[in-house]
């Protein structure tokens, strides 16, 4: 690290500029002018916001750091950064499903953002998996809404209980590294409100994050950064968002338009390009000046808000810190095959192990791009191990390949060789730096051939083979028949090299679970037909099914489904409760079932609660995850676990009624150990007494009308004039057969027939102001 910009760094929240606590907003702004305005829109250089020295407003410190803080100068990613605590990314901290956790994973993230001077740390990144070739996935939670939001809010919340900002990333529908700066997300409003947005939504609504980066996407055509429906309407006056909109680095496009929209900070800096636009755009008229204003009150607040909850004395504790990286590594490590208990593995049983490959002394322990993290230190899973060896316990070495996954027939050979003489053989393997990344996606499931033929050379001579998976996305495994066991153990930070050697040896009894689908062929994948896209357009076609649930309502048998984990211990779940059978849909249910440890080791669960709509009118998953909860247990011990739901978790997205809306029926809650082992279910039944009405027009259907008091009426009467045509009499069986098949298409071609054809094909009995004063009187009605 450069010593001069440290230097900078510390003079800059050192000398305090005195914003006093309490300081009137307004009247700062009518202070500025309309240039110093137009600076304030924009960051000053790569990492800083704009100062305005004559009115003591200073700048602001924000820097990368999703799991760990990075300070480079400029974008420069190959220097190292300053030294902090590298911790697991989201994926595997995801798959702990522990929010207590991740509360203080961000908390220690807050105190190492204070001690450097960060006041605001540009993550978590919250975007869906949509695809498991997605580059960047390693750096997001789930492919599930409720997951990523729920976790992401605890981490949230962590780490702006240290007075540091967050800023809470792409928004949204940015789940590609494919052309991300040009490329349009083609996705219909359900889609985007039940998967894309509900995460967002989820993480306003639990931990009002400081900051929201708008992504470098366009959403149906129109880039993020200008979007008012998705930043003003949804965002802001729809989810009830306090923040401020920033743009994530190099994402503004017109950032006049930008403006308009409700964007407030543009990153980094441009050398005032764009302030001369803001000015030039408000003398000329096509920006009010009051438009700008509220943008510039945003930036303001951020920067008197952050300015005063600074620490620069804030200390942190290493050791502390990479112990806290350790459990959280431990605890999100997923067993996803042990057969025949190969593990854990008997530390008082004499016997030698082989531990094979390259990532078991260099570890592939983070991903690459803008979350890269200079580690305070670096455990590998050779050392230790190492550390357990005496005369029972012997360790045998051999790198199997090189750093680049390639092998060759002496690497190969001298890892068989040692395999012949263990016990046991635990075989690193996975994804190395070069295959997943910032700025580009996998292009396959696959392994680098260099590790597949390493495990099938392996367990051609050993019948005792386990392989740990060193990567941050779903693998392939031609070989997973025929080892005995499988830990995904992800991209564990700098300590997950001590995490494996604590699960393996059961030191930690493993309670990691999936938050992503691993699919058996990539064929299989919901986004397979239309990832990444072409003419920079991405098409959604799989809607809503996404992950899971797509795998379950298709029936598509997954390689390992989501929520899925394995423990050295058993659990059995019994006595589900609902605190009422029949409901409505404005109250509250109350939901509670027991889980017993029946195994011999302590552990930890997660329980999973899953809504089936039985009876709907569109069509939905089979199953939606609703809520979650993790608890530790001892052996033999039992507990009650008690979930809340809400209206909203029994409702999908209706654009017929632009309105989150659930249909009257039967639904099934399902509490299951993962989303394809369903323990307990329950039958429950519920009346929706709101009454819906979608906007009615000139194109509306006669069938539409039939819902609406008013409209059933009409509808009423246009079938009883119809009826009264048809005549059965003195018809034969064979005529009057016939008839009624007539009759019945007719009513069905008059029920989807627009009111515009109504109109001329009445003969003039209808007429166009009786249909306009119907609909007016329809779509007045909820007014």
């Amino acid at each position: 690290m450069n010593t001069n910009f440290l230097f900078i760094i510390s003079i800059l929240f050192i000398k305090v500029v005195g914003l006093a606590q309490n300081v009137d907003i307004d009247k700062l702004v009518s202070q500025l002018t309309l240039e110093e305005k137009a600076l304030l829109c924009a960051g000053k250089g790569m990492w800083q916001t704009q100062e305005i020295e004559r009115l003591g407003i200073p700048s602001i410190f924000l820097t990368d750091g999703p799991h760990g803080v990075r300070i480079n100068e400029g974008t420069d990613f190959t220097k190292p950064s300053v030294k902090a605590t590298c911790f697991p990314t989201a994926s595997l901290a995801a798959s702990t499903w522990d929010k207590d956790l991740l509360y203080k994973m961000g908390q220690a993230l807050g105190d190492e953002s204070n001690h450097y001077g960060v006041q605001m740390l540009l993550g978590p990144g919250i975007n869906i998996k949509r695809s498991p070739l997605g580059g960047r996935n390693f750096e997001y939670f789930s492919e599930d809404p409720i997951v990523s939001g729920k976790l992401a809010s605890a981490y949230i919340n962590g780490v702006q209980s240290k007075g540091v900002g967050t800023s809470v990333k792409h928004f949204a529908a940015n789940n590609q590294e494919f052309e991300r700066m040009l490329t349009s997300s083609e996705v219909d409003e359900r889609t985007l409100r039940e998967i894309y947005l509900r995460v967002f939504e989820i993480v306003v609504k639990e931990a009002q994050p400081t900051s929201v980066m708008c992504a470098y996407n366009k959403i149906n055509g129109i880039y993020c950064t200008e979007n008012q429906w998705l930043i003003s309407d949804i965002l802001r006056n729809e989810f009830g968002y306090e923040g401020l909109c920033v743009t994530d680095w190099g994402a503004v496009n017109e950032r006049v338009e930008g403006i308009k929209a409700g964007l407030d900070l543009q990153m980094p800096g441009d050398g005032g390009m764009n302030a001369a636009k803001i000015v030039e755009a408000v003398k000329a008229g096509s920006l009010t000046e009051e438009e700008l204003n509220e943008v510039v009150k945003r930036n303001l607040q951020l920067i008197v808000n952050l300015s005063e909850n600074r620490n620069i004395e804030q200390t942190f504790d290493e050791e502390a810190n990479h112990n806290l990286a350790r459990q959280i590594a431990s605890e999100g490590m997923v067993l996803l095959k042990n057969d025949r208990n190969v593990l854990p593995i008997d530390k008082t049983q004499k016997q030698k192990i082989a531990i094979i490959g390259e990532f078991a002394k260099a570890p592939r322990f983070q991903g690459a791009g803008s979350s890269l993290v200079n580690p305070t230190r670096l455990d590998n899973f050779l050392d230790a191990m190492k550390q357990y060896e005496d005369a029972q316990f012997v360790i045998l070495y051999s790198g199997g390949y090189n750093k680049l996954g390639e092998t060759n027939d002496s690497l190969l050979n001298d890892a068989v060789e040692i395999a012949k003489e263990a016990d046991i053989i635990i075989i690193l393997a996975g994804l190395p730096d070069s295959y997943e990344s910032e700025g580009f996606d996998r292009e396959t499931l696959d392994m680098p051939e260099g590790h597949n033929k390493l495990i099938e050379r392996v367990f051609e001579v050993s019948n005792k083979v386990v392989v740990v998976l060193q990567n941050g996305s779903p693998v392939a495994m031609p070989w997973v028949e025929n080892v005995d066991g499988v830990l995904e153990a992800y991209l564990g930070g700098q300590a997950g090299g001590s995490a494996i050697a604590d699960v393996l040896l059961g030191e930690v009894n493993p309670s990691g679970k999936l938050t992503e689908t691993f699919p058996k062929k990539l064929s299989d994948t919901p986004s397979y037909l239309s990832w990444p896209g072409e003419n920079r357009k991405s098409i959604y076609n799989e809607g809503i099914f996404v992950g899971y649930r797509y795998y379950d309502t298709k029936e598509i048998e997954p390689l390992f489904p989501f929520g899925f984990g394995l423990s050295y211990t058993n659990f059995e779940y019994s006595g589900l409760q609902v605190n009422k059978e029949d409901f409505t849909d404005n109250e509250n249910l109350t939901i509670q079932c027991k889980i017993k440890n029946t195994g011999k080791y302590d552990g930890k669960e997660v329980v999973q609660l899953y809504i089936k709509d039985v009876e709907s009118e569109v069509l939905r998953p089979v199953k939606e995850l609703k809520g979650f909860e993790k608890i530790y247990l001892r052996q033999g011990e039992e507990k009650e676990v008690t979930f809340k739901v809400e209206p909203r978790d029994f409702q999908y997205y209706s654009t017929k009624y632009n309105s989150w809306k659930a249909d009257s029926g039967e639904f099934e809650i399902l509490i299951g150990s993962s989303s394809q082992d369903i323990r307990l279910a329950k039958k429950i039944n519920l009346n929706v007494t709101q009454k819906y009405y979608q906007t009615y027009d000139i194109n509306s259907t006669i069938g539409d009308l039939a819902v609406h008091p008013f409209g059933a009426d009409f509808v009423a009467g246009i079938r009883k004039m119809s009826q009264s045509r048809v005549s059965m009499e003195g018809l034969s069986e064979v005529e009057k057969e016939a008839a009624i098949k007539q009759q019945k298409m007719s009513e069905a071609s008059m029920m989807e027939m627009p009111l515009k054809k109504v109109i001329s094909l009445s003969g003039g009995r209808i007429s166009e102001s009786m249909i306009l004063d119907l609909i007016n009187k329809m779509n007045n009605v909820m007014k």
